[in-house]
């Protein structure tokens, strides 16, 4: 047995429900401690009791470690210190996702759901955004609420970039995909979810102490002046940076040990290898974010002076430590999407992945030179001008690894005998719709150009193309393509090509026309515009409010599945790679026994290609699919 099942459930046990309440006692005493400690030191030091920000950061600080504790740390691994056994549940149903549950698929479930109530309420706020700037003076939104809604837009919009494909898709599918029962440290897989309802209760609550209206950037001096919920969005970034941190290196320690027998790094789905190279850049990278998080909170309740000129401080420090990071960042979305979208491509063109090799070698050259292009989004914040041509060329190479991604998804479907399904629709969507973000995204690599584009409407389409063309897209691929295994039910095939349509062509509608704008001037970020732009707005907002409607379509067809949908075969894909070798939804541990691994997962149509996998079913050895070597 696994760690999944260290001690059943006893009879007449509480609900499963327990451990979040544990968890918000554990935090609510955590809070009361470190906040009634700073009150007395402040009052021992002839301060008033209470400051908001300093009580609440140090609060915070005891808050997270009881919030952890009560929700399942203390059951795993406090018990354990005392040399007591720990006590996971075996649970059923529902009950596990309300859970400190250690498999692996459950935590991808926890992370996909999470993330995609994150995403639909972020769109809603996108709504808000669209419907002020239907007119150049629109009273819908009062001053300062306006970027108060686009930041928190933005920031949540980031987070399900970063984390809903990897955290949601990763955990569920990478330890399947490469042979293994589980990740390599199960209870740390489950520590990196329970980070993340403290991140949303922080960024949403933050509007109760006044918000925060300098963007998900968060630059200063604005960062260090604004309303206290900044030290809100502050703490979330800090926390939200230790999840990823630690997911991408459970990712690492679980694809380079637990790969069944046989399966050599070139015999990797290509989907494994985005993750691989997604979680080299957050382990690398995001302690520079959370980094400077902490010196603009250190500005705010100590007193330093990181960032202020009048006291000997650099504004321009932030910037290049926070786009050291998230500018890399940016791949840590891309890469994932580009790898379901190669293996959606390869099973639905029913021909072996063209240049696998060379499209692995450009995720690879993405992560290398990821971290040496990140000024270039402050070729207007007054750098050196030496430096604006390193970055320049530095910011075009990067062009080249990418290419090799696009190669190979052009080189598969060339003469393929498409199967055209939703999945294939959103993952050939990727291409195009990256294909746009990426020749736009020459204009801001070049300084002449990006000197007058920068901080307009013409950097919001080009963000948009990239982040929502390319991630969103492909997360919605991903959702389609394992809805059946994960579920065991088939959703509705008509009603997933309606939502297709209408998102992609309402995207790009949207988004398109949005470079029109951006090249005559329009500021991003600031809620009023000349009016000889309103025509071209409300055309734009019209577009955006259909893109909002589509989804409803999406949460109709997922849940009315989800509840009556037929029960999917367990490959209705036909595909070679393992995790349709199981049953849907699969099994606690994943494989009756360990797979060996004998052929490539794309030898689709060739000639006496071998079974990728022998899987032992009940002592015996048991072929592959039968659709292996399909056309």
């Amino acid at each position: 047995m696994s760690e999944t099942a260290v001690v059943q459930q006893p009879q007449g046990a509480m609900p499963a429900i327990l451990p979040v309440v544990r968890g918000i006692i554990g935090a609510a005493l955590g809070f009361a401690l470190g906040a009634g400690a700073t009150s007395l030191i402040r009052i021992a030091t002839g301060h008033d009791a209470w400051d908001l920000e300093l009580n609440f950061v140090l609060g915070y600080t005891l808050a997270a470690p009881g919030w952890l504790l009560g929700v399942g740390v203390w059951q795993f691994w406090g018990r354990e210190w005392l040399g007591w056994k720990p006590q996971e549940p075996l649970l059923h149903g529902w009950q596990r996702y309300f859970t400190f549950c250690t498999d692996h698929k459950v935590i991808g479930v926890q992370y996909l759901v999470t993330f995609v109530v994150l995403f639909l309420l972020a769109g809603a706020f996108a709504m808000l955004i669209r419907l002020q700037l239907l007119s150049p003076e629109n009273p819908v939104l009062a001053d300062g609420t306006y970027n108060r809604v686009m930041s928190l837009h933005g920031i949540i919009m980031i987070a399900v970039a970063v984390a809903s494909v990897v955290g949601g898709f990763g955990n569920y599918f990478v330890p399947l995909m490469i042979g293994a029962r589980d990740v390599a440290f199960p209870r740390l897989n489950a520590l990196t979810f329970w980070l993340i309802p403290p991140v949303a209760v922080l960024l949403l609550g933050a509007q109760a102490v006044g918000g925060w209206d300098s963007g998900w950037t968060a630059y200063p001096p604005l960062s260090v002046r604004n309303a206290s919920g900044q030290i809100f969005f502050n703490m979330a970034i800090i926390t939200f940076g230790l999840s990823s941190i630690l997911s991408g290196l459970n990712f690492l320690t679980t694809v380079t040990y637990l790969r069944a027998p046989g399966m050599s790094w070139g015999k990797l789905p290509v989907f494994v290898w985005s993750v691989i190279c997604a979680s080299i850049i957050a382990l690398t990278f995001t302690q520079f974010f959370a980094a400077a998080m902490l010196m603009v909170t250190l500005d705010r309740i100590a007193g330093f002076s990181f960032f202020s000129a009048s006291d000997g401080g650099k504004p321009i420090l932030y910037q290049h430590i926070f786009w050291f990071y998230s500018h890399p960042a940016v791949y840590i979305f891309a890469l994932p999407g580009f790898g379901i979208t190669l293996e959606i491509i390869a099973h639905f063109s029913r021909k072996p992945l063209f240049a696998y090799r060379w499209a692995v070698g450009g995720m690879l050259g993405i992560v290398a030179i990821s971290g040496l292009v990140w000024a270039h989004h402050m070729f207007v914040s007054g750098m050196s001008p030496w430096m604006h041509g390193m970055f320049l060329v530095s910011t075009e190479i990067i062009s080249i690894p990418t290419g090799l991604v696009f190669l190979s998804a052009l080189g598969t479907i060339w003469m393929a005998k498409i199967w055209i399904r939703t999945p294939m629709l959103f993952a050939l969507s990727v291409v195009f719709n990256f294909m746009i973000g990426g020749l736009t995204g020459i204009f801001l690599a070049d300084v002449p150009t990006d000197v007058n584009l920068s901080d307009t409407y013409f950097v919001v389409a080009h963000f948009h193309y990239t982040i929502v063309g390319a991630e969103i897209f492909a997360l919605f691929a991903d959702i389609y393509y394992w809805f059946p295994k994960i579920t065991g039910k088939m959703y509705d095939e008509r009603l997933g090509q309606i939502h297709f349509w209408i998102m992609f062509i309402a995207f790009n509608m949207t988004f398109i026309p949005m470079f029109y704008p951006g090249l005559h001037g329009m500021n991003r970020r600031i809620a009023t515009y000349t009016p000889d732009l309103q025509g071209i707005n409300i055309f734009i907002s019209s577009m955006a409010f259909i893109l909002g409607a589509s989804f409803l379509i999406f949460i109709w067809n997922m849940c009315y599945s989800l509840l009556r949908g037929p029960v999917a075969a367990a490959d209705p894909w036909r595909a070679r790679t393992l995790e349709w070798r199981v049953s849907s939804p699969p099994p606690v541990e994943n494989f009756p026994a360990l797979p060996v691994i004998h052929g490539n997962p794309y030898d689709y149509g060739v000639p006496n290609a071998p079974a990728y996998a022998i899987i032992a079913i009940a002592g015996a050895s048991g072929e592959d699919d039968p659709a292996e070597g399909g056309n």
